[in-house]
């Protein structure tokens, strides 16, 4: 066996004793966990280390790996330059990588000083690899590491990239220990970083339980909501790490679990055991996929299914005019702002929008603002056609604006918000992620229009009808 170990290991700098100060008491039984966690590394004669991060340069279609020949990291943005690292990187280990998650027609990329310099990105180790490395290196691990950072690639993609893991690591006849950096979720109390949510505890101890009996299709079938709601960033380095025990019987053993600051901190083992064809999971996880999709695509509402089919004519018979089907009245017989939104494995890949209405109704407002969505939004590349069927669109109808007399009369999750100075506008729609008070919405769309902070603007509100 290639893999002869895998784990699971959270990165909270503080149980760092040189950045918690005491405070990582507060995490003992993490830190016991993560020192038999090396322990383990050192028993099962491994001789190349592979983590993987949710905090290092991270990729929607693709996979980095930290090809500089000598791995550094410290501990430094925390209060502790004293902690750190220097380590051997097996670049013959990470080559084969790459050549292996090729032929599996994922990009995985070797980032080296020439091209993080270009990417602007760094190949020094993050606090993902930093924080638990103290404890394995603490317990005795003397091994050459590959530094792999986590991918937005869609899950069963995400665990064939382990299974390249295991596939280069067979072909050079390394003995490789797997280990997925990752918090659970960062909203398990109310002064938690991420605020509160119940289905922060709801997620944890789901994965938890899933872990212990090393249940990948459970693993890889939450629901997005959830792990939206949970705030979690352990999740894809953990299906990443599975990939590389396809095929075997798994001894999984959670060693700890607590969230004392919150947020939630997992520590288990996975020992890889003898043959086992039950244990297959990547047709199973790609069936899943395209079940998903199917059942998403036949629910959605008309303006999702015109956008799409906008988009689809534009890519395959741009030289003939699009003849939308016939539409509902209240599309049809009335105009309004509409923004189109399309998004690739849960990141934004475009949104373009009108805050009022420009066309004859709401067909042809959603035909051209999909066309522009796709194409001429200046913070992304052009959708390629080959993008299409990964795409989620939704499409946010506008209500006439409405003057504002003052801060109180906006609610960032109700409101969408129009700042105006001279000729400049800044528009947010409502109910975005990360945007929680009506004074960071306004600053946002004041940023938006290039209006500064000190600058006399007139407010705008309206509401949007999202359709999905």
């Amino acid at each position: 066996m290639s893999v002869v170990f895998c784990g699971i290991c959270p990165h909270p700098p503080v149980m760092v004793p040189e950045v918690g100060r005491g405070r990582d008491i507060e995490v003992a039984n993490t830190k016991e966990a993560l020192l038999e966690l090396g322990r383990r590394i050192n028993d099962s004669n491994a001789d190349a280390l592979v983590m993987i991060s949710p905090h290092g340069t991270v990729f929607s279609d693709g996979i980095g790996i930290n090809a500089v020949k000598e791995l550094k990291g410290d501990l430094g943005r925390f209060g502790a330059s004293g902690v750190r690292f220097t380590l051997a990187n097996d670049l013959q280990l990470v080559r084969k990588i790459e050549e292996t998650a090729g032929l599996r027609g994922i990009t995985a990329a070797g980032i080296d000083n020439d091209l993080a310099a270009r990417l602007g990105v760094s190949t020094e180790l993050d606090h993902g690899i930093t924080a638990p490395l103290y404890f394995v290196r603490a317990a005795g691990v003397r091994i050459p590491l590959v530094h792999v950072s986590m991918s937005l690639l869609p899950f069963h993609e995400l665990y064939s990239f382990g299974m390249a893991v295991r596939d280069a690591a067979a072909a050079l006849g390394r003995k490789v220990a797997v280990l997925a950096s990752g918090d659970l979720s960062h909203r398990l109390t109310p002064d938690a970083p991420a605020g509160y949510h119940p289905s922060g505890k709801d997620f944890d101890q789901r994965l938890a339980d899933l872990v212990g009996t090393a249940d990948v299709e459970g693993i890889c079938g939450f629901d997005a909501d959830l792990l939206a709601n949970a705030g979690e960033c352990g999740l894809r380095a953990i299906i990443m790490m599975l990939g590389a025990l396809d095929g075997v019987a798994v001894n999984s053993e959670v060693l700890s679990y607590e969230g004392p600051f919150g947020v939630g901190y997992l520590v288990a083992a996975l020992t890889p055991g003898p043959q086992d064809d039950h244990r297959r999971w990547l047709e199973k996880l790609r069936h899943t996929a395209l079940a998903r999709a199917g059942q998403k695509r036949a629910a959605e509402s008309y303006p999702v299914r015109l956008a799409r089919a906008v988009l689809e004519h534009y890519y395959s018979e741009r030289d003939k005019p699009f003849k939308p089907a016939e539409a509902p009245d209240e599309f049809s017989g009335r105009r309004a702002g509409v923004f189109v939104s399309l998004k690739k494995h849960g990141q934004l890949r475009g949104c373009i929008g009108t805050i009022a209405p420009t066309y004859n109704n709401i067909v042809e407002e959603i035909t051209e603002n999909a066309i522009s969505a796709a194409t001429r939004d200046p913070r992304f590349n052009p959708v390629e056609r080959e993008e299409l069927p990964e795409l989620d669109i939704s499409v946010d109808i506008l209500t006439e604006p409405a003057p504002v007399r003052s801060m109180d009369d906006l609610d960032p999750h109700q409101y969408g918000v129009i700042v105006s100075a001279g000729g400049r506008r800044g528009l947010l729609l409502p109910d975005l992620e990360g945007i929680d008070t009506a004074d960071e919405q306004v600053a946002v769309a004041r940023q938006k229009a290039g209006i500064g902070p000190g600058e006399e603007v007139r407010l705008e509100r309206f509401e949007v009808v999202r359709y999905r």
